[in-house]
């Protein structure tokens, strides 16, 4: 057709002049095959690694309980599940899931949505719109800011974990909106640490502010495998949007949002990344359903990825671990790719991470650590780093 071969040329021009500016810049990605293992341990061109760079905190993905579950509702139900829930039917195992995911996060009702991302661009704009506020923190998760943009509200980042600036920012805006939304990680995924909720409570109570947090990096490995909402005391904290996913701790995939019965009532019929999404496969279903059973049933386990993080800490005298992810900032990218190759030679998979995942100037090794990690796999770490990484210049 007249045409097709200029825009074709064009279209690589422009991919190859893109990739070269990344290439420049060390921000180029690549995928390396790798397989899982059990535990914490992958494949790669036959070798073996003891990876670090797992959000599967309870290495239940590879879980003889778990991979069990998945294969009966496999051989039971299929492997799909035909369109959107609305379509097709819901069935029967998201209401199994869903009150369990109630449950233990301490709210009424639960949606499960297709992933962690869908939910978040979904749930934003199905809440606030033009009219609206929404105060976000700066380090949020790519999925809020996304889910923050498609909603047209007002948007308003604050400084990571500021306090007096969220503060300052809710007295002077607050009362020029409709609603207001707060977004924050309960885990930053990059960091490891946490939202100071406590804080963020008292703040949204007192100016009628909407509390979500993004707690895909707490549930399963914090407050007794019930996430960043109960890590603070005893008592669950009163956040009324508790959104999460099944990717992590869980071992599986999708996304959930935990609230009250008329929220999700109202998000089934307005968040479009749930009505025009296909549900997941009842397999998918199956897994999630035991391996949250397994969670609230092992309190010892769910404890020990962070403790892991917190040996590691100690022994290299870093900020103790407030969660399962710990950074190991290194500043330019190039060393903390040459970081990550030097740990891979030595049999450890720990991923550099590089801008813009994270700010310029905060390259760094993302270590995170699991139930299944030894004391032993940790100490053999913490000696690569400090004979590749943090090596005195």
């Amino acid at each position: 057709m007249p045409g097709t071969v200029a825009a074709m040329t064009s279209l690589d021009d422009f991919a190859r002049s893109k990739l070269a500016i990344l290439e420049a810049r060390k921000e180029r990605r690549t995928l390396i095959p790798t397989a899982r293992r059990e535990g914490p341990v992958l494949e790669r061109n036959g070798r073996r690694y003891i990876s670090f760079s797992c959000n599967d905190y309870l290495n239940l993905a590879t879980h003889p309980v778990v991979v069990e579950a998945a294969l009966e509702a496999l051989k039971e139900h299929g492997a799909g599940a035909g369109a959107s829930r609305l379509i097709t039917g819901s069935h029967p195992l998201y209401d199994a899931l869903e009150s369990r995911l109630a449950r233990l996060k301490g709210s009424e009702a639960a949606l499960v949505f297709g992933s962690g991302y869908l939910a978040n661009i979904g749930i934003v704009p199905a809440l606030v719109g033009a009219d609206d506020l929404i105060l976000v923190d700066e380090l949020a998760h790519a999925c809020l800011l996304a889910g923050t943009r498609l909603s047209g509200a007002r948007e308003i980042r604050f400084p990571h974990n500021d306090m007096a600036s969220l503060s300052d920012s809710l007295a002077k805006a607050r009362s020029q909106h409709r609603h207001c939304l707060i977004l924050t990680d309960g885990v930053f995924s990059m960091d490891g640490d946490l939202a100071p909720l406590p804080e963020m409570v008292t703040l949204a109570e007192q100016h009628d502010g909407w509390l979500m947090t993004d707690d895909a990096h707490g549930l399963g490995v914090l407050g007794g495998g019930r996430g960043s909402s109960f890590a603070f005391g005893p008592e669950k904290l009163a956040v009324p949007l508790q959104m999460g996913t099944l990717s992590k701790a869980v071992g599986g995939y999708g996304g959930y949002l935990c609230a009250s019965a008329s929220v999700i009532d109202l998000l089934k019929s307005r968040a479009r990344s749930f009505v025009y999404s296909t549900g997941l496969p009842p397999a998918t279903l199956a897994g999630a359903i035991a391996a949250l059973d397994f969670i609230a049933a092992n309190p010892e386990y769910v404890a020990r990825p962070l403790a892991r993080a917190r040996q590691f800490t100690t022994a290299l005298n870093l900020p103790a671990a407030q969660s399962p992810v710990v950074p190991v900032v290194l500043g330019a990218s190039d060393k903390a790719l040459a970081a990550m190759t030097a740990l891979t030679e030595r049999g450890f998979i720990v991923t550099a991470i590089r801008p813009p995942t994270v700010p310029a100037g905060t390259a760094r090794l993302r270590v995170t650590f699991t139930a299944q990690h030894s004391e032993d796999h940790v100490l053999a770490l913490v000696d690569a780093i400090r004979r590749d990484v943090l090596v005195p210049a």
